[in-house]
């Protein structure tokens, strides 16, 4: 048996010789495209963070609107309610002899923020600012539009659909903050 030479000592050696130039490009390849794919994860979840946040105010203004006309003799009655800026809303529940009354609804039943002009007392751009004072950051004015319907009910006693949309005015629709309208609808009597 022969015994390996130097020189093929040698040659076995620099065959493992630590890591080639090709294998360093190839691992910060693929360390950057993991690296975009997070900052892209973080990006969206930005921007999912925000519009929900919208989403829960929009939810919360619809959701104190029907209070408050709960709170008032529906068909008949106002109440007032008071924005982050000052200004006093009239929330009108008043009813004509049609059975309804408020802002146009869409044919799908939610509230149609198209209409330019609706009637007074049953829209309204609330100012939200943070904290509600007048020394709050400014968070956005917010179009509430709200519908009463008589759906039922015997003299005195009515029952009635209210339905009530909260849409974040002058924001960009199609973007990836855009936040949809809500619409809520219950049903209600006196």
């Amino acid at each position: 048996m022969e015994l390996p030479t130097a020189a093929d000592k040698q040659a076995v050696k620099n065959t493992q010789a630590g890591v080639t130039l090709i294998e360093t490009l190839m691992a910060g390849t693929v360390l950057l495209l993991g690296s975009l794919s997070m900052v892209t994860l973080i990006i969206g979840s930005i921007a999912t963070n925000s519009r929900n946040k919208m989403d829960s105010t929009q939810a919360m203004l619809a959701t104190s609107i029907l209070e408050q006309i709960n709170s008032t003799f529906i068909g008949a009655g106002t109440s007032t309610l008071t924005d982050c800026s000052g200004h006093t809303w009239t929330i009108n529940t008043g009813m004509p002899n049609t059975g309804s009354a408020g802002a146009a609804l869409r044919s799908n039943g939610d509230i149609n923020f198209t209409e330019t002009s609706p009637p007074s007392g049953y829209a309204m751009d609330y100012v939200v600012k943070t904290p509600c004072n007048n020394g709050g950051k400014f968070q956005g004015t917010y179009d509430v539009r709200w519908h009463v319907d008589v759906v039922g009910g015997v003299g005195v006693t009515n029952t009635y659909l209210l339905t009530v949309g909260a849409k974040l005015k002058n924001h960009g629709e199609g973007n990836q903050l855009f936040s949809l309208p809500v619409t809520l609808r219950v049903m209600s009597g006196n």
